[in-house]
């Protein structure tokens, strides 16, 4: 009797280890996009952290495999389910800042996942084999991280004819409505903020649907054309998100836009483009898919931009936009006063139509984006004055410079070279203390650590302290703040975003009359 209560409690303590198991290799499949290679790298990248979880479990299977004692002694199967249940324990989940989404893609997942420990268990409890049957467990268990990738590849099949399914049936929604005008927006860095400002603008006469949130792959526009798109709507805002050379393009192939706007080009995601000229010819694959009746807006202040547009200019209309005097752009942002508590400028049209702009927005670059904005609702018909107003009641996506009443500059959301330069000089701007915390960039290839270290010495000039967040990231930083003079004593290492926020309360008090402003820039997704 007891070995059989010893066997199903073994059983039990393997199927708990291994949901925990299961469910955080799933989140991180999940949070790279569900592809082999990136979740492969991810593996690779934390190799430490996957050993001090599953490595003691290689000895637990060792000693099953050697153990002198006798098959049928519960003792034994007891003793393994503690260590599973040890095991379970210990690598218990922590809140995550982007949790597990259970998509019915998740929940097939989870359940062929199931099929395969179901089949290990009747396998071991129906062979009788109990030493190797115990041993099949642990290493079972184990190999979790690559059991994921063996239910990602059964199920691959079936995912491809749910995926082909429903983007037949968003482009027989899209073709439902011809007088549809579809702007594609992409870019490097400011293309959801631009997005938001842009829907804002264009519904003072139209009724707008753009793609939410951070909604900018394929099937995440296919998601938002089967849920959201009516009927009644006139225009079609798509945020277009890339990692990969045709990435942008599989996307224009299913929307064809009529309209697509470049916000700004730069070193982001060089892991997998591995060029600038790769990340190039990514982003203009939106301007190469708008047709000759189209119109491309392009931010001229951006090199990359200008160069391709000087060499390669595409068969749509380019209309340019920027904020420098120089640029020649067609629509041109001049006059600016930028402030801790929102800024004002001037654009000038083509027609040479002149209307002055407020807004509450932080910093310059904003600008540049909102005169991207306004020169596509301008060429949609909408006259400068009448923008004036929605400018003016424009408010800072979440998590993107948006400033808090308790002091902070909350730009957690990413972070790349350019926007980490424009957030710091937002940062300059306030009076008093200024703090920085930060993780640093990530996703940036063999260039990672010099633009870390580039940063940190632009930011030395910038900020009061600093609190560089995690023992793996902050090197860099930290040897660019040092290089630049940034006093050591206040710069403070933190091992994570709690103890960085806790070390704040140590920090000395503003002076009579001045308050302190922090600026969180980057907080690492779970799978960093």
């Amino acid at each position: 009797m007891w070995d059989r209560i010893a066997a199903v409690v073994l059983f039990a303590a393997f199927a708990a280890d291994c949901a925990v198991l299961t469910l955080r290799n799933v989140h991180m499949l999940q949070l790279n996009s569900y592809r082999p290679e990136r979740y492969g790298r991810w593996m690779k990248a934390h190799r430490p952290e996957l050993w001090r979880t599953y490595g003691w479990l290689l000895i637990a299977l060792a000693a099953a495999v050697v153990q002198p004692l006798k098959e049928t002694d519960w003792t034994v199967r007891a003793t393994c389910a503690g260590l599973f249940a040890a095991h379970l324990i210990l690598n218990w989940p922590q809140k995550a800042k982007k949790p597990l989404v259970y998509t019915p893609r998740v929940r097939r997942l989870l359940v062929t996942h199931g099929i395969l420990l179901a089949a290990v268990i009747a396998a071991v409890a129906l062979t009788g084999m109990y030493r190797l049957g115990v041993a099949g467990l642990f290493l079972w268990a184990v190999l979790s991280p690559f059991v994921t990738l063996l239910a990602l590849l059964i199920n691959q099949p079936m995912e491809t004819a749910f995926t082909n399914r429903y983007i037949r049936d968003a482009r027989r929604r899209l073709a439902e409505l011809p007088d549809l005008t579809v702007i594609g927006i992409t870019g490097s860095y400011g293309k959801t903020s631009t997005k938001n400002f842009l829907h804002a603008l264009l519904s003072a006469r139209y009724n707008v649907l753009m793609t939410p949130e951070s909604y900018n792959t394929t099937l995440g526009v296919v998601r938002t054309i089967r849920e959201r798109l009516q009927p009644s709507h006139q225009v079609f805002i798509v945020e277009m998100g890339a990692k990969n050379p045709g990435d942008i393009r599989e996307i224009c192939d299913l929307v064809h836009p009529g309209y697509g706007m470049i916000t700004a080009i730069g070193e982001q995601h060089l892991e997998t483009f591995r060029t600038v000229e790769n990340i190039v010819a990514t982003k203009f694959e939106l301007a190469d898919a708008v047709p000759a009746g189209g119109v491309v807006f392009l931010n001229a202040d951006n090199g990359y931009i200008r160069q391709r547009l000087a060499e390669h200019p595409p068969a749509a209309k380019a209309v340019t936009y920027g904020v420098e005097a120089d640029s020649a752009a067609a629509y041109t942002a001049v006059d600016l006063e930028v402030g801790p508590r929102g800024s004002s400028f001037t654009v000038r049209a083509p027609s040479g139509e002149e209307e002055r702009f407020e807004t509450r927005l932080l910093g310059a670059h904003n600008i540049q984006n909102l005169t991207g904005c306004i020169a596509v609702a301008h060429t949609l018909g909408i006259p400068l004055a009448e923008l004036k107003y929605p400018v003016r009641m424009l408010r800072s996506v979440e998590h993107r410079l948006q400033l808090l009443p308790n002091g902070f500059i909350d730009d957690a959301y990413n972070s790349n070279p350019a926007g980490f330069r424009a957030a710091l000089d937002v940062l300059a701007g306030f009076e008093g203390q200024r703090v920085l915390v930060t993780p640093g960039m990530v996703e940036l290839g063999e260039r990672q650590e010099a633009l870390n270290r580039e940063l940190g010495a632009y930011a030395a000039g910038r900020c009061d302290y600093a609190v560089l967040v995690g023992e793996k990231q902050a090197p860099p930083l930290k040897e660019g703040l040092l290089s630049a003079g940034f006093p050591e004593e206040r710069l403070y290492v933190a091992r994570d975003l709690k103890d960085g926020l806790e070390h704040l309360h140590t920090l000395p008090a503003p002076e009579a009359g001045q308050r302190r402003t922090v600026l969180l820039e980057n907080d690492l997704p779970d799978n960093f």
